[in-house]
């Protein structure tokens, strides 16, 4: 075996110049998109007056395994990216574990995540259509940092709905989003019919990216020469974020490593579906027994405690529904939720895969997550995002049981961002003023009477 150095960076030349489209080795597809209206399945002419060309073309490609990136997209690439696959031989040696744990780092860009990868894809698209002005969603502030960069290199307008909460708790994520150029509205709003209708319904809310995505939405079907665009969930969007994988499988391929176990973070899905899509298909194709863990917050429990059903994908209920993993449009998480992945529903292709019992899901509790985050930070030397910190939380956990148990495995997890916009949250935990919050089954209750009504 090859020695494996401590970061493993993959020259320009092996930049991967392809996406991977899991879809396109999935043994069942996920259900179809609904139209709202007919709840009949969507057809690209419904998607076209929300979202760019080429994208709609992506959501339903079923066929091509590999699609090509295009020349005007890898120049932007190539400025952020390979990004490293890094050894935690730190982290290893305080667990005292025997196993081997590799973090692929997405934290390099400015942006300080994961995000980069398709906002620079979907900007792309929407300038090559003459679009002039896209609209989005953000809840900690991730992809509306990411789509501000984005913006400000291809020349195009936006409009960020952030979450209110957020956008009171992470100050200089907005201060960034500002500072390339882009708009920042908190959400919701008086500045929509469906903001106001939700203020109205529930005053004084610190929001839920499903609200900001109506607000987002509403504002770009009123909004002239104008797109939409959506930083995790869709199909497209962890098309985009293959590249993770891409690389990831890549590096391991050069250096011999052959991992047994692979985490990520779970909101929407974005990241995780993007670090396991390579990994994941050839486990479809009987190729290897990689064991796939999910992690997610245990204050929103869309995988652990959902329902997979069809639901709208956000609070107005103006999206196609999807049938997913949900807690239902209308759930809202508690103020107190500080660690991002806030989202009710997630990714129909990772819903899918999950259901049919393709890898696992944990939840975690907050504080559990960002003790993780400070043993990672005093190890490694970087301080990482609240999301990606349930990753490094079940991979510490793994490699405890590797220490019990004396087995060596190989564990490689994605860090899907930097924390150095968190520190509110660092704050609270640093102080003991972190609490934790899990719903109740009366509270869950409430979100799923939000369910639309499909057979």
């Amino acid at each position: 075996m090859t020695k494996v150095p401590y970061k493993i960076y993959l020259n320009e030349k092996e930049l991967p110049g392809f996406w991977y489209n899991v879809k396109a080795v999935m043994k069942e597809l996920p259900p179809p998109m609904l139209h709202p209206g007919t709840l009949k399945p969507c057809t690209k002419d419904d998607l076209l007056p929300l979202f760019c060309k080429e994208l709609v073309d992506q959501e339903f490609n079923t066929k091509d395994k590999y699609i090509e990136i295009p020349e005007g997209l890898m120049s932007f690439y190539r400025m952020i990216r390979p990004s490293p696959l890094i050894r935690a031989y730190n982290l290893e040696k305080a667990l005292d574990t025997p196993a081997e744990i590799y973090y692929k780092f997405e934290g390099t860009n400015t942006s300080g995540s994961h995000k980069l990868n398709s906002a620079a894809a979907q900007v792309y698209y929407a300038k090559e259509q003459g679009i002039t002005t896209v609209t989005t969603e953000t809840g900690a502030g991730q992809w509306g940092t990411a789509l501000a960069m984005a913006c400000a290199y291809y020349g195009i307008n936006l409009i960020v709905y952030m979450v209110k909460i957020s956008s009171e708790q992470k100050p200089y994520r907005k201060a960034v989003i500002e500072t390339y150029g882009g708009k920042v509205i908190p959400s919701p709003s008086n500045t929509t019919e469906v903001g106001r209708k939700i203020l109205e319904e529930n005053p004084g809310t610190g929001g839920s990216l499903g609200c900001a995505i109506s607000e987002a939405i509403e504002t770009a079907m009123k909004t002239e020469n104008c797109r939409y665009v959506l930083g995790s969930v869709l199909d497209h969007v962890l098309l985009h974020q293959s590249i993770i994988g891409m690389e990831a499988k890549a590096a391991c391929d050069k250096y011999g490593i052959e991992p047994d176990i692979i985490i990520g973070c779970v909101g929407g899905g974005s990241n995780f579906g993007g670090l396991i899509a390579p990994f994941m298909g050839e486990k479809i194709e009987g190729r290897n027994n990689i064991h796939f863990i999910g992690v997610e917050p245990a204050s929103c429990p869309s995988f652990t405690r959902g329902r997979y059903a069809y639901d709208f994908g956000d609070t107005g209920k103006t999206t196609p529904l999807m049938k997913m993993y949900t807690l239902g449009s209308g759930f809202i998480p508690s103020p107190n939720h500080a660690g991002g992945l806030r989202y009710h529903g997630m990714s129909p292709i990772l819903s899918k895969l999950y259901h049919d019992g393709y890898f696992e899901v944990r939840s975690v509790e907050q504080t559990k997550v960002f003790e993780a985050a400070v043993e990672f930070a005093r190890c490694e030397g970087i301080l990482p995002a609240p999301e990606s910190s349930h990753a490094i939380r079940v991979a510490i956990d793994e490699a405890k049981k590797c220490k019990e148990t004396g087995e060596k495995k190989t564990i490689i997890f994605g860090l899907s961002g930097t924390g150095y916009f968190d520190m509110t949250a660092y704050m609270s935990y640093n102080s003991g003023t972190m609490t934790d919050f899990i719903p109740t089954d009366e509270d869950l209750e409430k979100g799923f009477a939000t369910l639309p009504k499909v057979d």
